[in-house]
């Protein structure tokens, strides 16, 4: 039920069909029994200041914020978080009845989650990293695992100047794509944080090979579930962990920021999104 009471909150990006996220908070919000809302927009890349600014004041309480808008939300909010801050990007808005806009950034917290989750015993600390692409995404997963204790966070991207962007502020290297095999030498995780392997988005040429056997693979695409290029690291007898672990692990806080609340613990929400999957 809608009421004239019912708080609104969803998640902004083009594209958005894919997003599983509006599945995931419904099914909090009536487990919980909020009156609550959470929708999908779509917005067109060059409105996407005039959408947000447009909420000021709190009619929507709190936006998440997905490809390709992670950086430009943290340069319209007024009150920036630590981990934003630290990540160069948010995906999470609240919007304050006062007219503010406050960022955070749960990214990093869904990919830890997401890691401990599905490779047991996996050491943020114990070894280098390396991250595929330069967005908010990249920024999110690097920030996560300089805090987390990581002695090297290695930033792989097409265009190196952009992995430089990221590097130059938070540390570690930058690598240009084709010398991705180099980036890989002796890595505890790769994690694609590009939109490579999304449903229609092609698929990431990255040297898995090179990584060593002990290496953990993790993809941040969740749409499909098993992307070709976590395919690709089972075949090569990888661990894997999927995109929608993490999204599981950075929408609980997001919850909580919109809804006052943390979500109901006893809703099998992965179950859910595989029975949505599945039917698509």
């Amino acid at each position: 039920m809608i009421s004239g009471a019912t708080l609104l909150a969803g998640v902004v990006g083009n594209p958005i069909a894919h997003s599983m996220s509006p599945i995931l908070h419904n099914a909090w919000l009536a487990a919980a029994g909020i009156d609550g809302a959470y929708v999908p927009f779509r917005v067109a890349e060059d409105r996407f200041t005039g959408f947000v600014e447009s909420l000021r004041g709190g009619s929507v309480r709190g936006l998440n914020v997905t490809i390709p808008f992670k950086e430009q939300a943290l340069a319209l909010a007024d009150r920036p978080g630590e981990r934003a801050t630290m990540a160069g990007a948010a995906n999470v808005l609240v919007f304050e009845a006062d007219g503010g806009i406050l960022a955070d950034n749960t990214d990093g917290l869904g990919l830890l989650a997401a890691l401990a989750g599905q490779a047991p015993g996996f050491d943020p600390g114990s070894g280098p990293v390396a991250i595929l692409g330069a967005g908010g995404g990249a920024r999110g997963a690097a920030a996560a695992f300089t805090a987390a204790g990581c002695p090297e966070v290695r930033i792989v991207n097409r265009t190196q100047a952009r992995a430089q962007a990221i590097t130059d502020v938070l540390g570690g290297e930058a690598f240009g794509l084709d010398r991705a095999a180099a980036a890989f030498e002796g890595v505890i995780a790769v994690v694609n944080a590009t939109s490579a392997g999304l449903a229609g988005e092609g698929e990431l040429d990255a040297p898995l090979e090179a990584t060593p056997t002990t290496c953990v693979v993790m993809d941040m695409v969740y749409k499909p579930l098993l992307t070709p290029f976590l395919a690709r690291a089972q075949a090569l007898e990888r661990r894997t962990v999927d995109g929608l672990a993490m999204l599981i692990g950075q929408a609980i806080p997001s919850f909580e920021a919109f809804y006052g609340r943390p979500p109901p613990a006893d809703v099998d929400v992965r179950a859910l999104a595989l029975k949505f999957l599945e039917g698509r």
